[in-house]
């Protein structure tokens, strides 16, 4: 058996901690994960399924109001992930997401319509509950392995397994098709009939005339709508000014000025008498100056509102002109500007329309090569990462009873170009001596995709940083020989990283390195799923029932002890 596996530390990613409140059969309940591989089984019924899906859930998966527990007004899932891999906390960081004690708390409380979704007690989007999920953990759902029924899956699982190299090139290829896209679409709209093009001419000619004809100055409008408003306002304005020239002259003798001047003479006459008076005299001395420049000012102002009805018509007129071509062209006389510029150069290009049509068509041809240059880059690495990836996966499926498998990736080209590339690919298996090479959608037996899928999450692990992988059900359609060698695999994976994994078969059961059992149960007339993790004694127990079903013999007893005798064996010298 292929032993080789990535030598990571375990529980440099680990979900530590599972708590889930009111969801289905589950009132409330709480795990404590181990590091290694953690097994989980029960009856059928039980809501095994519940555990593993209420993690997802609290990952950021779909939920409706029918998956909250009858009569609870809400859901709670919490998860508590230790962190203590450098390349994570970067990438977390990155996210937003501040570690506390290199830890992670994810809760998503479930409420009637909507969530709450929090990271570390902070309140979060749903996409940054997904993005962060996706740098702590790996969840293979109850049918996920049909996904490989998809030709398109399998260019996901060669990408991701190439994308150190392929990641730079895609991101390039991306970037070229849409710029590629653009000038075909330009080129599209380019290809207008003479008629249109004539009419599309005389259509800008009249309005660019119209633009240059106003003539129009940046900030013009602004100015002339405040003297409009002055003008508008030119009577209220005058009959307060002139009152306030009048109060504050010195014709009148009740008026400021003259009240003023008075009050000064009088100091005037006195101020030798007493020489406290003299500051005094001096303040006075500055007012009567400082009102007499004001009274002079206003005198000004009052003179500079003389206008004729004629400056007030030329006004109005040309406002109106600026804001017909803003109700036109734009909503500012900027984006007016700007509308012409760009009118300008359309007009250029539609009388020199041949040469535009050549530049553009060169331009086409030059982002097409460069397309067509980075696909070929990206299908060479394509071509040679689904050697390694092939090669892997079939290393895999020989430990997962797959003696003379065949695995490879057949490639075609696409007609045209995607963001993507041009590469069409799928995986092809070859189960049996002198069998062809057949595309996956062709194997029936669900037991065998799940092995394949199995195979290949293995080689993904072995790619990324990230050590905890759930499986639920990965064991669906094998028993026998084929569920011990699936059994060995998990086991040697558990080595390495951190597995949580349902499990109906026996023989994955006994590799557990901690086993937790999964009871629907009565309770005052309620039905609950109680979760608990289970002691050696209650491991074999529990290993007699899924051997023995309803009647646990003597017989079964010692093949579940004799199971786990040998397990432990296998653990201990790989």
């Amino acid at each position: 058996m292929r032993e080789e596996l990535a030598k990571f530390e375990i529980g440099e990613v680990m979900l530590s901690y599972l708590h889930v409140k009111n969801l289905a059969l589950i009132e409330e309940a709480e795990i404590d994960f181990s590091e290694g591989l953690n097994i989980l089984t029960g009856e059928t019924g039980a809501g095994k399924s519940i555990v593993i899906g209420s993690v997802s859930l609290a990952l950021g998966g779909k939920f409706s109001r029918d998956m909250l527990r009858e009569g609870a007004d809400y859901g709670l899932v919490e998860l508590v992930f230790q962190v203590t891999r450098e390349s994570q906390q970067k990438r977390l960081l990155e996210l937003g997401v501040i570690l506390e004690e290199d830890q992670v708390i994810i809760s998503r409380k479930i409420l009637d319509k909507r969530s709450i979704n929090k990271i570390n007690g902070e309140t979060v989007s749903l996409s940054q509950l997904k993005e962060a999920a996706s740098v702590l953990i790996d969840i293979h759902g109850q049918h996920e392995h049909q996904s490989l029924l998809q030709r398109k899956k399998h260019l996901e699982i060669l990408d991701e397994f190439s994308k150190e190299e392929l990641g730079p090139v895609k991101e390039e290829l991306s970037q070229a098709y849409h710029h590629w896209r653009e000038l075909s679409e330009k080129q599209r709209e380019a290809r207008l009939d003479e008629e249109s093009r004539l009419r599309e001419i005389s259509l800008l000619e009249f309005q660019l005339h119209e633009i240059e004809e106003a003539c129009p100055e940046l900030g013009e409008d602004e100015v002339l709508e405040q003297q409009y408003r002055r003008m508008t306002h030119g009577k209220r304005i005058l009959e307060a000014a002139g009152a306030a020239y009048s109060m504050t002259g010195y014709e009148e003798p009740q008026a400021a000025g003259g009240m003023l001047g008075h009050a000064l003479r009088e100091l005037q006459s006195v101020a030798d008498y007493d020489e406290e008076l003299s500051p005094l005299l001096d303040q006075l001395t500055d007012i009567d100056a400082l009102l007499n420049d004001f009274n002079r000012d206003m005198a000004e102002y009052l003179t500079s509102l003389e206008f004729s009805s004629e400056t007030f018509y030329q006004t109005e007129e040309r406002l109106n002109t600026l804001n017909q071509l803003k109700a036109k062209y734009g909503k500012t006389l900027e984006e007016v500007f700007a509308w012409q510029e760009k009118s300008r150069e359309r007009l250029e290009r539609l009388l020199d329309y041949d040469g535009y049509l050549a530049r553009l068509e060169g331009e086409l041809e030059e982002e097409e090569k460069r397309l067509s240059k980075l696909c070929r880059e990206a299908s060479e690495i394509r071509k040679r990462g689904a050697k390694r990836l092939c090669g892997a996966i079939r290393e895999h499926l020989v430990d997962l009873n797959f003696l003379d498998v065949k695995f490879e990736m057949h490639f075609e080209a696409l007609e045209g170009y995607t963001a993507l590339g041009r590469d069409d690919v799928e995986f092809l298996i070859s189960v049996n001596p002198g069998e062809p090479l057949r595309p996956l959608m062709k194997i029936a037996s669900g037991g065998e995709l799940s092995r394949i899928m199995l195979a290949i999450k293995t080689v993904l692990a072995d790619k990324d940083d990230i050590d905890a992988v759930i499986f639920d059900e990965i064991d669906v359609g094998i028993s026998g020989r084929t569920a011990q060698r699936v059994s060995e695999k998990m086991m040697l994976i558990g080595k390495t990283r951190q597995v949580i994994c349902i499990t109906h078969l026996a023989q994955i059961a006994a590799m557990a390195d901690s086993h937790y059992r999964i009871k629907k149960m009565v309770k005052n007339g309620e039905t609950r799923t109680e979760i608990r993790k289970l002691k050696e004694a209650e491991e074999i127990e529990e290993l007699a029932r899924i051997l023995g079903g309803a009647e646990i013999t003597d017989a079964v007893m010692k093949n579940a002890e004799e199971m786990k005798r040998l397990a432990e064996g296998k653990k201990s010298h790989t």
